[in-house]
């Protein structure tokens, strides 16, 4: 080769490399953060919060030096620092090249304390460089809870409202003993906790958003606090018996309501309950029996899937859903079989004042789909309104709104707002039978003329 070049080439080489890695130590040469505060969402005491970040920039030609980044309240803080790869709650010797960036990693642990309602943790971070301070603020909403891990009742329980139930690796309710949880309590399961029911579980909420006993995953800081499958779900089994959910709401699930078979009486009755954003299936039963009014079964993969035989009623009722970021929408909203696996069992389900609803997408023609593969099948369609192009096979219809839309009140896909209420112009209103159920899924009066269809009437 050249030797000329070759000396060209190493004189470019050493120049580069000694511009990149030159440093400066003037106080006019500033740092920038991505952001002035970290905001941690609810954060339950003794379990840890996710990680995250804030960068620091060098947007000069030149390298600077950071003498240290440190927590302002020492190794005491409740928060943690991560720099670049480096944990500690003071990180020295930090060097920034020019026109780059390094991470600061944040996590945040809180002690348990006294306080019933969230309290506020804060502190800050300081970075100090050629004799500047820059500061980035941190701050996190702290929960005390109940905790449980792998848990089993084994005897008669009973939760009240007083901190929220946090549960982790699972909890079991035995055989032939009841767990009772009263208005107002909060359920959260972490991403390996399902909460089985091989006995009995009676949930008593009440009308108003502050008394529904609530089911949810235990990531509530955003974006997790929306998604999907944060948890398996409530499984009720073969041996479970005389369970009854009022006012409650499942949200998040893989699965947010599995039902094995029942042997004798009702399995489960669900009333005034929204099973909402289940990634799989919202309400999964197997050769079961249950009674359900004003349910409300939105934006699941399969929303209601009845399979396998069993005994079900369903009245004022409202399965619904909408393609999201999440969960696409690829199954029917109501899908009703009389075989699981190679078994085949008799089959009776009766639906009234019902509302099943998709957007048209081209993937889904019928809303809800029947499969007979017994002799004993009976399924009864009394006064719905669903998107079909062709009616359910095998089944009693009567009085049938088709594709027309129900015109829900509010469905923002982009704004994750949700409303499956009525519109005043609703083909759904003053369209039902009158049924005994007398309130709606609000907990208002039902009828207000004649009864509309769905788990929401009109006021």
């Amino acid at each position: 080769m050249n030797p000329v070049r070759n000396l060209l080439l190493l004189v470019l080489v050493v120049f580069f490399a000694c511009k990149k890695d030159s440093f400066t130590n003037s106080s006019s040469a500033q740092l920038i953060t991505s952001v002035d505060t970290l905001h941690f969402d609810t954060v339950f005491t003794s379990t840890g919060s996710t990680s995250q970040f804030v960068k620091i920039i060098n947007n000069n030609n030149n390298g600077i030096h950071i003498s240290s980044v440190k927590l302002a309240g020492g190794a005491s803080s409740a928060f943690k620092l991560n720099v670049d790869g480096t944990p500690g709650w003071q990180v020295n010797n930090v060097d920034v090249l020019g026109n780059d960036s390094v991470y600061v990693y944040v996590t945040v642990s809180i002690n348990p304390t006294g306080a019933g309602l969230p309290f506020v943790v804060r502190d800050s971070i300081e970075i100090d460089y050629n004799g500047n301070k820059r500061f980035v603020q941190l701050d996190a909403y702290g929960r005390n809870a109940h905790f449980f891990r792998d848990r089993k009742i084994t005897s008669p329980e009973t939760w009240n409202n007083d901190l929220p139930y946090v549960i982790l690796g699972g909890l079991t309710v035995d055989n032939n003993t009841t767990l009772t949880i009263n208005e107002g309590c909060k359920i959260y399961m972490h991403a390996d906790a399902p909460f089985i029911v091989n006995g009995s579980l009676q949930v008593n909420g009440d009308k108003y958003d502050s008394t529904r006993v609530v089911f949810a995953g235990d990531r509530l800081d955003d974006p997790y606090r929306d998604f999907p499958a944060s948890y398996p779900g409530i499984i009720f089994s073969d041996v479970s018996s005389n369970n009854v959910l009022n006012y409650a709401i499942i949200k998040n699930a893989y699965q947010g309501i599995v039902a094995g078979p029942s042997y004798s009486g009702t399995k489960l009755t669900l009333s005034q309950t929204i099973i909402d954003n289940a990634y799989d299936a919202g309400l999964f039963a197997v050769n079961s029996s249950i009674n359900a009014q004003n349910l409300l079964v939105s934006n699941c993969g399969k929303n209601i899937l009845l399979v396998g035989g069993g005994n079900y009623n369903f009245t004022h009722c409202t399965a619904a859903t909408y393609s999201n970021n999440y969960i696409q929408h690829k199954d029917p909203v109501l899908f009703i079989t009389d075989r699981f696996n190679s078994t085949t069992n008799s089959l009776t389900a009766n639906f009234a004042n019902c509302i099943f609803w998709a957007e048209s997408n081209g993937v889904i023609d019928d809303e809800v789909v029947t499969s007979k593969q017994g002799s004993s099948f009976n399924v009864v369609f009394d006064h719905v309104l669903w998107r079909v192009k062709n009616n359910p096979s095998n089944s009693t219809i009567t009085s049938a709104i088709n594709n027309q839309s129900p015109l829900f009140d509010t469905i923002n896909t982009s704004q994750k707002i949700y409303s499956f209420r009525l519109k005043d112009s609703s083909p759904a209103i003053d369209k039902g039978k009158s049924t005994s159920v007398n309130i709606d899924l609000d907990g208002k009066p039902r009828p207000v003329g004649l009864p509309d269809l769905g788990c929401y009437e009109k006021q």
